[in-house]
């Protein structure tokens, strides 16, 4: 039986015996192997898409939560300390980089929630494509966090933020945060497969919410003590919260540091740098399960 028939519905597969490396396509060379990783792997997707369609309180949570943070920061606490102009229009974009980072927590969750399943392991053992459980899982998180930012984005026109430099600018900003969440995608998944554990995840949480708080996202580096302040500017969420800035036309809070004035670099170089090291360590972690 394929891994597509089996999963396409949502469904979890039948009990594997032993692990086995999965069976080859049908001869006819490069354009074979990939339609059948391509098949494999939107089976994958599909899959979570139809576990989004049974778990819809767990997805509006989702969304919600970084709502609700821009909503009490924007009304409540109060951000954009240190900067000069409108701070709403400083918080939101920042806003936007800290729920791309912040994603990687459901990542996690969804991962060792299989692992702790055996889920993964009967996967492992089907005939299917061996990539295509890690690229169904990034895809459906991928589609979810565009999801997150349309929600974002229109929460953000509704208290009054608006970007300025036309939809070519802001489809590079949009670029830039969903590189920064594909980055944040991999580190959640080899950290999954490490901790193995849905509890772990709770451990996780302790560092990224002090990470995502070191940073620019609420306050201009400008207005802390100088040691804590190029701490800030060099975390990529800062960087990629710059870059975003400067795309939207939104005010920014610039330092004169190298830091400062390469956001849009750093933005760049940063989530890239971040993939190159957790990719293979994931893929690594993930072809070792069940050794």
């Amino acid at each position: 039986m394929s891994a597509t028939a089996t999963t396409a519905s949502g469904g979890t597969p039948p009990a594997p015996g032993p692990h086995r490396a999965p069976a080859a396509p049908e001869p006819g060379g490069a354009a074979s192997r990939l339609g059948w990783a391509a098949a494999d792997s939107w089976t994958m997707t599909r899959r979570e898409l139809a576990r989004w369609a049974r778990q819809p309180v767990a997805v509006v949570v989702n969304l919600a939560f970084p709502v609700m943070l821009l909503l009490m920061f924007t009304y409540l606490v109060g951000g954009g300390r240190g900067v000069d102009g409108d701070p709403t229009a400083y918080l939101v974009p920042g806003m936007l980089a800290l729920t791309m980072a912040f994603g990687l927590e459901s990542t996690m969750l969804a991962v060792t929630q299989d692992l702790g399943k055996g889920v993964i392991d009967r996967f492992r053992s089907m005939p299917m494509a061996p990539g295509a459980v890690l690229v169904g899982r990034s895809a459906a998180d991928m589609l979810q966090s565009v999801a997150a930012l349309a929600v974002m984005t229109g929460v953000g026109y509704a208290v009054g933020w608006r970007w300025h430099h036309g939809p070519t600018a802001a489809l590079g900003a949009m670029g830039l945060l969903l590189l920064l969440r594909f980055a944040m995608l991999w580190v959640g998944i080899h950290l999954a497969l490490v901790a193995g554990r849905p509890e772990m995840v709770s451990a996780v949480q302790i560092l990224v919410w002090p990470v995502g708080f070191l940073s620019n996202v609420f306050a201009a580096p400008g207005s802390m003590p100088a040691w804590l302040g190029a701490v800030v500017e060099w975390n990529p969420m800062s960087a990629t919260a710059t870059a975003v800035r400067d795309l939207f036309g939104n005010p920014g809070a610039t330092s004169g540091s190298w830091a400062a004035e390469h956001a849009g670099l750093l933005a760049v170089l940063w989530p890239t740098a971040i993939i190159a090291v957790f990719f293979p360590l994931a893929v690594r972690r993930f072809t070792r399960i069940g050794r």
